[in-house]
């Protein structure tokens, strides 16, 4: 690390168990974010902040007025632009010493597979089931850590399914693939602001700690909140030993 890096994360490095080592894997990381919403906002953030060195944001939506009230990455001026490319531009302004391309085009399970290829961890921040079990079977496929967040009304969830562990589980272990699935979202059922900003953080706070390889992650664990009554729930989850997805894997 140069003098200015030394500074920049002079926090980072000042924690014991952290340290020069952690910090150095950070900025020699690659990390996809799918989805620069609610979720993707303060996760994208957290992690240009914390030094991630290269950040792939993909997001095909453009930035609405509506999305103003919780996707702390875009601003009134920027309505109408490709939210990835906002949200590079936002992430840049807070720290130039990092790398952030975007991906705006809708990726289908083909692209997910070989950008997930690529990279150290997923975060996902998307918000419809069909999107999160393709990205968890092409983290499956290439063994690539996955951080996985949802948020709507005043419940949040958030966990972390490791491919690398063969006992893990993986998301379709705990949320089973079916047609007659109906997703809420935001639009029709609304979100509490703060709750997104909550969940997007722990995501990204998870993807720095497989990183960094420091403290305890939630792989085996979902932990949920209810932010109306202020109320956090652990469950622990078990990888399922007949799941469709992560069965096979030796």
């Amino acid at each position: 690390m140069n003098d200015n890096q030394l500074l920049r994360y002079a926090r980072h490095i000042l924690l014991d168990e952290f340290g020069i080592e952690s910090q150095e894997k950070l900025l020699a990381a690659r990390v996809l974010v799918i989805g620069v919403g609610g979720l993707g906002s303060p996760a994208a953030l957290y992690l240009a902040s914390a030094g991630v060195g290269h950040i792939i944001l993909a997001d095909h939506d453009t930035v609405e007025l509506s999305n103003l009230q919780r996707q702390i990455l875009h601003t009134d001026a920027r309505i109408g632009l490709l939210k990835a490319e906002s949200g590079r531009q936002t992430m840049l302004a807070l720290n130039p010493d990092i790398v952030v391309e975007v991906r705006t085009t809708r990726m289908e399970a083909e692209d997910l597979r070989s950008e997930i290829a690529t990279v150290d961890v997923v975060l996902d921040c998307t918000d419809n089931f069909a999107t999160r079990h393709a990205v968890n079977k092409a983290c499956v496929e290439h063994r690539k850590p996955l951080v996985s967040g949802a948020a709507i009304r005043f419940d949040g969830q958030i966990s972390v399914f490791d491919p690398r562990d063969p006992e893990a589980p993986c998301y379709h272990c705990l949320f089973p693939e079916a047609e007659d699935v109906e997703a809420l979202n935001c639009a029709t059922t609304g979100v509490f602001a703060p709750l997104v900003g909550i969940i997007g953080s722990m995501q990204a706070a998870e993807a720095i700690k497989v990183i960094a390889d420091v403290g305890k992650t939630l792989k085996g664990r979902l932990l949920m909140l209810d932010a109306f009554d202020m109320q956090w729930h652990s469950v622990r989850v078990k990888r399922d030993p007949a799941c469709l997805v992560c069965a096979s894997r030796t």
